[in-house]
């Protein structure tokens, strides 16, 4: 939903509250600045995770887990963000460069500036005993000339080596006020069946290559279910048997994965060992029966490299999740399924789209959301939302034996988590990964920010 879209009144006083959101991000913003190191250079010398005031560029991400470290590519004068991805203590060395981060438990992130490093090719690893020699060793690059972010902020500098503020801050604001911004396609609609007999549904996706607006203007030829990002949802209910029919329109062989679903092997999705891939211009039938609920999603196993990074994904939901005990009776106003993304044509993105064109939660004082996060990115996301304690109730479509509160939650690669949130006080909150070069940039903000609007 976008204000455009809102009844006249619900409109001004939604852009009221925007420009209360712009106000509290400007803030944000100058904060974050402080915490990223914009200072002279000589006050950040040696080592450690101080970003020094000439490394402008978006860290590169590292994900640290078991037992495997990523190759990394980074330009001079760059910076490494380590991200533990596993479920025991790592950290990030550069072997002979007095570099390293401090030891990182799971879930833990820290950022290692290397603007000291000269173009060339340096080696990474865990300096915990015996993880190097488990696997966790990577190739850094250092490449020479920086990249097109440093290069922006480059010119945002003055001839004495210090920042221009007042570029950074109209930038910044620039991209703030532009939210909501409206874009063509919406993905991760319900989808309706082609067909129904008694609880028997058929529902038809086709797989192809299209156009999508990722944010204003940036057009990008994505892999998608259905022309969207994600594909449409399907939602079923308990005991229906369901029928799924995949047509390949794209130019490779593919198959469908029923990500947290119940299956017989040959319906899988894995090919060759499960069927045989489907041809460009053939189809395939899935069948189930949706034997409980289910908070699931769908995606292409082979060449999943290429696809699914660009936009061939969706969800499933089967059922409704049931609510804790202590939570029975509570009425459900809105709810509102959240795909993660970070690679391919699409980046860092919510539900297909970057902000300034993701889709604020609109809602009134008092009521309750479910929401349903769905990570089909490749990296950890800890997703944050202001003022609201978010309730887990389920993990991967399971309820988990106790609800807990957060405020900030980490959803991996392939998890789903479904959280309560009651929405009681009034004004517009920022959401939002934390991992904040996922959701600011040299030219504004970006990627994985939402708001929720509460009247």
């Amino acid at each position: 939903m976008t204000l455009a879209s809102l009844p006249e009144g619900s409109r001004r006083d939604n852009l009221l509250v925007v420009t209360v959101f712009v106000a509290a991000l400007s803030l944000v913003v100058a904060a974050v600045g402080v915490g990223f190191g914009w200072r002279a250079i000589d006050q950040t010398k040696g080592t450690g995770t101080s970003v020094a005031a000439g490394n402008t560029s978006a860290p590169a991400m590292v994900n640290l887990k078991e037992f495997k470290i990523d190759d990394a590519t980074v330009p001079e004068g760059g910076s490494i963000m380590a991200m533990n991805a596993g479920s025991v203590t790592h950290n990030l060395t550069i072997e002979g460069q007095g570099l390293a981060t401090s030891n990182l438990d799971a879930g833990k992130n820290e950022t290692l500036d290397v603007s000291k490093l000269k173009p060339g090719t340096y080696t990474m690893f865990c300096s915990i005993p015996g993880h190097r020699e488990a696997g966790m060793q990577a190739k850094l690059t250092i490449t020479s000339g920086g990249s097109s972010s440093s290069e922006s902020m480059s010119s945002m500098s003055s001839s004495s080596g210090t920042m221009d503020y007042a570029a950074m801050t109209k930038s910044m604001l620039d991209s703030m006020t532009a939210f909501p911004a409206k874009t063509e396609g919406l993905g991760n609609q319900p989808l309706a069946p082609t067909k129904v007999k008694g609880n028997e549904k058929w529902f038809d996706i086709t797989a192809a290559i299209t156009k999508w607006e990722v944010s204003p203007g940036k057009i990008v030829d994505a892999w998608t279910f259905n022309g969207t990002v994600p594909g449409p949802q399907i939602r079923v209910n308990v005991g229906d048997k369901v029928h799924l029919i995949l047509h390949n329109k794209t130019p490779m062989a593919t198959d469908l994965h029923l990500h947290g679903i119940n299956v017989d092997n040959k319906y899988d999705g894995v090919s060759p060992f499960t069927q045989d891939p489907i041809k460009p211009g053939d189809s395939f039938e899935y069948v189930w029966t949706a034997d409980e609920p289910a908070v699931a999603m769908y995606h292409p196993h082979f060449m999943s490299q290429v696809s699914m990074p660009n936009g061939m994904f969706g969800t499933i939901i089967q059922g409704d999740m049931p609510l804790p005990a202590e939570y029975q009776g509570v009425q459900i106003a809105q709810h509102f399924p959240m795909v993660l993304n970070d690679s391919g044509v699409i980046g860092y993105s919510l539900n297909g789209k970057s902000f300034p064109a993701t889709a604020p939660v609109v809602a009134n004082k008092g009521d309750w959301i479910l929401v349903d996060y769905f990570n089909e990115g490749s990296q950890y996301h800890p997703m944050h939302m202001h003022q609201f304690d978010q309730i887990v109730i389920a993990k991967d479509g399971f309820p988990v034996p106790a609800p807990y509160k957060v405020d900030t939650l980490s959803v991996g690669p392939g998890e789903r988590y479904t959280v309560l949130v009651h929405l009681d006080k009034a004004g517009t909150w920022v959401w939002h990964c934390h991992i904040l070069p996922h959701v600011e940039k040299d030219d504004g903000m970006y990627g994985m920010v939402t708001a929720v609007i509460v009247k």
